[in-house]
Formats: structure tokens, C-alpha cells, sequence
């Protein structure tokens, strides 16, 4: 029987029973975690497993979903670490490339890609950054970046030195984004830094020895407070494969002394440019406002989305972005250390945000440390849902007896469309009672049947791949943006769609949630509407395309003035 035929009768029956949500309504939808089954085996290595000497070792990678060989189903690339010590061999991890066989299962194509390069992976971000209609992957390290160029032939070239990206041994780059800030019709990149830790990690301080090398009494690796910070770059997209540093100069470097993690593009203000919002660890995040002149300005302060509401900072992880509340204003969730709360700030349209993490419902729970965090519609009823996967630093911190844990639950907050979301996560099936200690987390439909799956790093573990056991009752679109004015992606795009007399609102982005990369389709839940009335795109060039009458239920294909709309073909 082939595996995704089957899906829904071998799964469910270890489905967990669907209990009632905060409205009364039952929430019968079930995840289970098909990661082995579909042959997602490459173990994550990040240090020691059992003690963590240097914050290097706790902070885990991301991964991403790319659909490299053009075929209509997305492929999955898992950023991997390494460890301290290791001799040359055939043995030494690496990143992986999985190919989407189109029946729930994947093939392990590095190899044959050729990306089987041994470092600290830290995050990736997708992007056509030459526009050769072919997706290329930019992958961030401690130590020189990788910039890997689809060839179009299933191989990929690392060409980061020549492009100018490949940076500096020693420095510790984390999250990235493709983003055409200055709307030339070529993609730029975004790269946050976390730790200044140099090339010769000697000199930090051992686990223990001071103010910032403990958690509640246990030993623990220092950082990141008390170590110096890293910088934030930006690279202007030269033409020709070349990249060209502009960091400086755009006004991204007059904020610095932040430790940046997760990176986040949005047109936050409506005003057709895109901004880039950075969570940073234990300090002010940042919220860069496109000035429309090649510059950007910090607004994090006067925006409300630099501190809590406390006017402290918070050590920020993961961050994603949607409209939650079908506004027309792009909100942002960001996750946080443990003992503490994530933030949901709803945009108020003014350039002002407010944290609503306590009347939405998400305040509640502050014992788990979020990483990955993704706005998702899982039940596809028009209203976004909010996914975050979490887990602890060190396994020292379980050992020693502290009320901590390094291995956490994943959380499914169901929007329920009044401003409020439900904790369905003890009802959302026997993939959310697993314990890891999770980091990076992506989402895309892999099928092309409208479920969305979530993949997720699991730190010392194989991946989860998180994958409902049947598909909804309700109706779906997918969305593939094609620019020709535009970038070749059509990154920075924004989709409106109204369905059954309900407005929705996304996005095209690269990067996001905690240094990772969703699939770059949009997807849209419908809810019990057989069609999208009316969808406007507004494209990074200026132009925007409306098309009217689409069918439910498919993958379609929209190029940049071509005032149509195609059904995805599969190669």
C-alpha cells in the first residue's frame, strides 16, 4: 500500500482522543510524528550529548524546506552541528538534503548534491538569489557561511567566497533572510550574529565559574550575557552572483550590542517596503523600518516590540508573523526563555504594537523554553494557529534536580477568530505528548492535499515530522508566486484573498521562525468556502494583479502580470 494512501488508516489508530476546546467545539484534529517511517534519520549533533561545556553546543540548528529539483513537492534540508575534537573521516555529520518522494517518504540526496560539508550549522533561509527560476540555500555557521547554488541538475555549488557571503572564521552567524529591500528585482540578505566568540574558544569562561554560568544553581555553559555580542549584517545583491556589504551604511549597524537569533521580514506598516524584525537574546529586540531610501531606522522602542511590557528585555528566540486577527495588519508572535512569557504583538496599525499575550491566552504557561514558532492554519478554518516546538539548554539542568526540563512538550494554540486562542495541545494527538529538546521548526504541505506538516531539529535526536492523520472537512488554496519584474520568488509579495465574506491576508517571505524557512507557497485555509471569490497580489515591483473565481482545493501557480492564475503542475 503506498505510504500516503494509507496515511490515515495506519495512523489513526494511535490517534489521541479529541477533548472539548475553550468554545465547547471539538478539536478532532490528530498529529502523529511520521519522521522515521519517512526516513529521516540523520541524528542532529550539537557538542555533547550529556554536558554542554560552551553555549555553542546548546542553541541547536534550524532547517528548511525547498523544493530544489522544481518538481511541485518540497523538499527538506536539515542544518546539522558538529562536535569538539572530531578526527577527518567518512563518519562526520553533516547537514542533510531529503528529497520529497510524494508519498509521505523522503530520500537522502546529500551526497549526490553535494553537501556534505562538517561545521556549527546554525540556520537557513531559500532564495533565487540570481533569478534562474532555480531555489538557492544560503546555510549560516560558526565560521564561514555556505552558499549553496543550484546547479538545476540536482547539485548544488557552494560559491559564498566568490559571492562575498562566506564571512570570517570565528564569527558566529545565526539568522538569515532573502529580502529585496530596496525592490530592484533582486534578492539581498539579511544575516543576524549571535556571540562574539573568536576563532579560539579558550578563552570562555567555564561552565560554572560565574554570574552567567548558572541556571537556578546547576553549572551550566556561559552566556550569552557576559560575552561579547555579535554584529548584524546586510548584503546588497550586486548582480552577477556578487554581494556587496552594506551594513553599515543602510543604518542596520548604528543598533548594535544585541545578541540576534531569529530573523523576520514584514511589511509591518503597509506601506509596500519591507522591515525586518530581529529577537534577540537578553537584550532590546530590534524592528528595522525601511526608510524607501536604502536605509533602515530602529524602531523597536517607540513600536512596543523591543521589550516586554515591563520595559524589560527578553531573550527572544523564534518569531513569525501573520495576521491573526484579519485586520489588514501583520501581527508578530516571538518566543522566550523559560519563566517567562512569549510575546503576541498585535500590529494597531499606527506604527504601535501592544502585547496581547495574556488576553489572547498564551501567557499561561511559562515553564517551557520556545524556540520555533510558526503561525499555521492546521484546520484550515481561515484563522492561523500558532505552533511552537521548546526545550532546555543543557541535559545538566535535569540532572541536577531543578524543576526545569530539558526535554519540553510542543504547544498548538487553535485560533478561535475572537482575539483569543485555545491550548489544544494535550488534543492534538500523541506527536505533542513526545518529549524533546527542540530547536529549529518549518511548515509545508508535502503532499499537495492541503495538510500541513511541521518539521522540527530536535537537538541530539533525528528530526519530528509532524503530519496529521487525516485531512480536514475544510477547504484549502496554495499559492506559488512567480515574478518576472519582480524577484524570481516573488519574496516580499502580499497575497490578499477573500473567501465566503472573510479577508486573509500573508506574505512571501525567506527566513523566519527560529533560523528557518518555511515553505515558500502560500497556503490558505478556507474553511467551508469551495473557492477564493477574489485574490489581490501586490508584488515587491509595485504591481499588483487581481484574479477572481479560483476552485478550492489545489496548489496554483501566479506569475507576476499575467492577470491569471494556473493549476501547479507536477514534473
Amino acid at each position: 500500500m503506498p505510504f500516503a494512501a494509507g496515511l490515515g488508516a495506519i495512523l489513526l489508530a494511535s490517534a489521541a482522543l479529541a477533548g472539548l476546546t475553550e468554545t465547547g467545539t471539538r478539536f478532532s484534529l490528530s498529529f502523529v510524528n511520521i519522521a522515521r517511517r519517512a526516513g529521516l534519520t540523520m541524528v542532529d549533533v550539537c557538542g555533547s550529548e550529556t554536558h554542554k561545556k560552551y553555549i555553542l553546543e546548546m542553541n541547536g540548528s534550524g532547517l528548511a524546506f525547498i523544493d530544489y529539483n522544481r518538481d511541485g513537492f518540497p523538499d527538506l534540508f536539515v542544518v546539522n552541528g558538529t562536535q569538539f575534537g572530531l578526527k577527518a573521516g567518512n563518519d562526520l555529520p553533516t547537514s542533510h538534503l531529503y528529497r520529497n518522494n510524494r508519498d509521505g517518504t523522503f530520500t537522502d540526496v546529500t551526497r549526490a548534491a553535494g553537501m556534505t560539508y562538517t561545521g556549527w550549522g546554525q540556520g537557513a533561509c531559500v532564495g533565487d538569489f540570481d533569478n534562474d527560476g532555480w531555489d538557492d540555500l544560503f546555510v549560516t555557521y560558526y565560521g564561514r557561511n555556505r552558499l549553496y547554488h543550484n546547479n538545476g541538475d540536482g547539485t548544488f555549488t557552494d560559491v559564498a567566497g566568490q559571492a562575498g557571503l562566506a564571512g570570517a572564521e570565528g564569527r558566529w552567524n545565526s539568522g538569515c533572510a532573502f529580502v529585496d529591500y530596496d525592490r530592484d528585482g533582486k534578492l539581498d540578505l539579511f544575516m543576524t550574529n549571535y556571540v562574539d566568540l573568536g576563532a579560539d574558544l579558550s578563552g570562555t569562561p567555564a561552565p560554572g565559574s560565574g554570574e552567567f554560568c548558572q541556571y537556578k544553581g546547576v553549572p551550566i555553559a556561559c552566556g550569552p550575557r557576559g560575552l561579547k555580542p555579535g554584529l548584524n549584517y546586510l548584503f546588497h545583491n550586486e548582480g552577477g552572483g556578487r554581494f556587496r556589504d552594506v551594513s553599515v551604511t543602510s543604518g542596520i549597524r548604528q543598533t548594535e550590542g544585541h545578541y540576534g537569533l531569529g530573523v523576520l521580514t514584514l511589511d509591518y506598516d503597509n506601506d509596500g517596503w519591507p522591515d525586518i524584525y530581529v529577537a534577540d537574546d537578553s537584550t532590546a529586540s530590534i524592528l528595522y523600518h525601511n526608510q524607501h531610501n536604502g536605509t533602515f531606522r530602529d524602531v523597536g522602542f517607540a513600536s512596543g516590540t523591543a521589550f516586554n511590557d515591563d520595559g524589560e528585555p527578553q531573550a527572544g528566540m523564534g518569531v513569525a508573523a501573520a495576521d491573526y486577527n484579519h485586520d489588514g495588519w501583520l501581527d508578530i508572535v516571538k518566543t522566550n526563555f523559560s519563566d517567562d512569557s512569549p510575546n503576541l504583538y498585535r500590529n494597531n496599525g499606527n506604527g504601535s504594537f501592544g502585547d496581547r499575550v495574556f488576553e489572547a491566552g498564551l501567557g499561561r504557561i511559562r515553564s517551557y523554553l520556545g524556540w520555533g514558532v510558526l503561525f499555521v492554519d492546521v484546520d484550515n478554518d481561515g484563522w492561523p494557529d500558532i505552533l511552537s516546538v521548546n526545550g532546555h539548554l543543557s541535559p545538566e539542568i535535569e540532572a541536577a534536580g531543578s524543576d526545569s526540563r530539558f526535554k519540553q512538550k510542543k504547544l498548538l494554540y487553535r485560533n478561535l477568530g475572537n482575539g483569543r486562542f485555545d491550548d489544544v495541545s494535550s488534543e492534538a494527538g500523541p506527536a505533542f505528548a513526545e518529549l524533546h529538546s527542540s530547536r529549529g521548526a518549518a511548515s509545508a504541505d508535502l503532499l499537495n492535499d492541503g495538510r500541513m506538516a511541521i518539521a522540527v531539529n530536535e537537538l541530539s535526536e533525528m528530526p519530528s515530522l509532524l503530519m496529521l492523520d487525516e485531512q480536514t472537512r475544510n477547504h484549502w488554496i496554495g499559492i506559488r508566486t512567480v515574478g518576472t519584474k519582480s524577484n524570481r520568488d516573488g519574496i516580499g509579495a502580499r497575497i490578499e484573498i477573500w473567501a465566503a465574506g472573510i479577508k486573509q491576508m500573508e506574505e512571501v517571505r525567506s527566513g523566519g521562525s527560529y533560523l528557518s524557512q518555511n515553505d515558500l507557497r502560500m497556503h490558505f485555509g478556507l474553511g467551508a468556502a469551495r473557492k477564493v471569490d477574489e485574490m489581490h497580489v501586490t508584488w515587491p515591483s509595485g504591481r499588483a494583479d487581481v484574479l477572481k473565481d479560483i476552485p478550492a482545493d489545489q496548489q496554483i501557480v501566479v506569475e507576476e502580470g499575467a492577470d491569471a492564475w494556473k493549476p501547479q503542475r507536477s514534473k
